[in-house]
């Protein structure tokens, strides 16, 4: 009745976000190496600068120095009994441009060397290919995904990952949070894999071009994936926030399903090989002459993925508008769920909407499901005695996991592992903050960063050592 006996627990991490090490090994420029440091306290938004410019705070380029401290990092994820890793694959870490007729030797060489140390502490790497770490050069000089040409640039980077690492990776990912985009946020477009709007042009429209241009490169990359080793588990990656009606109004109803409709129809895609038919509907209402062939869509039914990862920190509301009625609704239409509290971030804690998420996975599509995100970023306090005890993380992340254990035994959710975010300090994505901290381990670093990178256990780490080594049964 519990969780499966091989149970994959772990905790997750992005490239970008933790190696550092931005200009070694012969990698090239990232779109995270051009994004510079926001802050919460003065709400001070991350920027995108025009290559890399000298004076700016881009905290990316040294992050963690996980491309340093692997080794030292593994070690710990070990002594907390981790199952499995998940981690990205630098793209231009293999290929620096995008469009080189080989790949970057030194680069395949170092996450050789991280799967073989993480085999050695039997951790199963599961990594993914592309975590909004998209070549600078493929944005600047390709327009990103809105050009059909970066379709075969993916194809090619995930088929040399296959390749080489067939036989020390089983678990993948092609797009992390490949549903982001589907709200118009510039920041969520860059992160994917757009580059923004010109003056005139629809942004909605760039959106759902890029995303088809996605879609079909990743239903590629699943196809050669399993020609490469059969046994591959292929899978999609999608950011799951639950969208509930405002009110029991029939119309707040209505609105929160087509909400969730329009964030979610990635996964139709990457699972039923199909767009929904409102999807198409939609396209002719807009007037969108979207690329979009025939020879597409067949690759799109052949290159279906084999389980539903996904990441779950909130849920949402939405209140029906008049001046909206053909429900096409995004984040700024978000309204405040005042039956739930929230983090310094504004992002509301709701370990109920986890158990909902699997549930309203489970009811569409016929594939095993993978939590391989869900964290609480705090203000960690370093105590006198060099302690962190962030209690307030355990209660969130002890929370999620009851829900979870509640799924899996009374819905028969048939889920494969969990991997919280993340189990070291790193880069936030959303705002570049190291003060926004996840992990059970502590890095000593902050916004300015200003630190040693020396890295300390939190009060969590034990506790989720406890939590791995009973299966979750502890928490019961």
């Amino acid at each position: 009745m519990g969780l499966r006996k091989d149970f994959m627990w772990g905790g997750a991490v992005a490239a970008h976000q933790i190696e550092g090490g931005w200009n070694e090994g012969g990698k090239g420029i990232s779109i995270a190496d051009v994004m510079t440091a926001g802050d919460n306290v003065t709400k001070t938004p991350r920027r995108i600068t025009d290559g890399v410019i000298p004076g700016e705070n881009y905290p990316n380029h040294e992050a963690s120095d996980f491309y340093h401290h692997y080794k030292e990092d593994i070690a710990l994820l070990a002594e907390m009994g981790f199952k499995c890793f998940r981690t990205s694959i630098a793209w231009t870490r293999i290929f620096p441009k995008c469009d080189e007729a080989e790949p970057n030797e030194e680069g395949l060489k170092f996450y050789d060397e991280l799967f073989d140390e993480c085999h050695k502490y039997g951790i199963e790497p599961i990594v993914t290919l592309s975590h909004f770490e998209m070549p600078y050069y493929m944005a600047k000089h390709y327009g990103g995904f809105r050009n059909r040409a970066c379709i075969d640039f993916f194809v090619k980077f995930a088929t040399v990952c296959f390749e080489r690492y067939k036989d020390k990776v089983k678990y993948w990912m092609t797009f992390n949070e490949i549903n982001n985009q589907a709200d118009p946020n510039p920041h969520h477009l860059v992160q994917e894999g757009a580059i923004l709007a010109e003056e005139g042009e629809d942004l909605e429209q760039v959106m759902y071009q890029s995303a088809h241009y996605e879609l079909v490169a990743s239903a590629l990359a699943v196809k050669a994936g399993h020609a490469i080793n059969p046994d591959f588990m292929i899978g999609c990656m999608i950011a799951m926030c639950p969208i509930y009606p405002y009110s029991c109004k029939p119309v707040d109803v209505l609105a929160a399903e087509k909400f969730m409709q329009g964030k979610y129809f990635f996964t139709d895609v990457h699972v039923k090989g199909k767009y929904p038919n409102w999807v198409m509907r939609k396209f002719e209402r807009k007037g969108y002459n979207l690329d979009i062939t025939e020879e597409d869509l067949a690759i799109l039914a052949e290159g279906t993925v084999d389980y539903i990862a996904f990441s779950y920190y909130m849920s949402y509301a939405v209140e029906a508008k008049e001046t909206n009625p053909h429900y096409d609704y995004t984040e700024y239409d978000y309204v405040r769920n005042h039956f739930l509290k929230a983090s310094d971030w504004g992002w509301q804690i709701d370990a109920t909407g986890l158990r909902y998420a699997m549930n309203w996975f489970a009811d569409r599509f016929d594939v095993p499901l993978m939590i391989v995100e869900n964290g609480f970023g705090a203000y960690d306090k370093v105590e006198d005695d060099g302690t962190v005890n962030d209690d307030y993380r355990v209660e969130y992340l002890g929370n999620h996991i009851k829900s979870m254990i509640e799924c899996v035994e009374e819905d028969g959710i048939d889920l494969l592992g969990y991997t919280m975010w993340a189990p070291i300090d790193i880069v936030s994505a959303s705002t570049g903050e190291m003060d926004k901290r996840y992990g059970f381990v502590y890095v000593d670093k902050n916004n300015a960063g200003e630190g040693t990178l020396a890295r300390s256990k939190k009060k969590s780490f034990y506790w989720y050592k406890e939590v791995i080594a009973t299966n979750g049964e502890c928490l019961k």
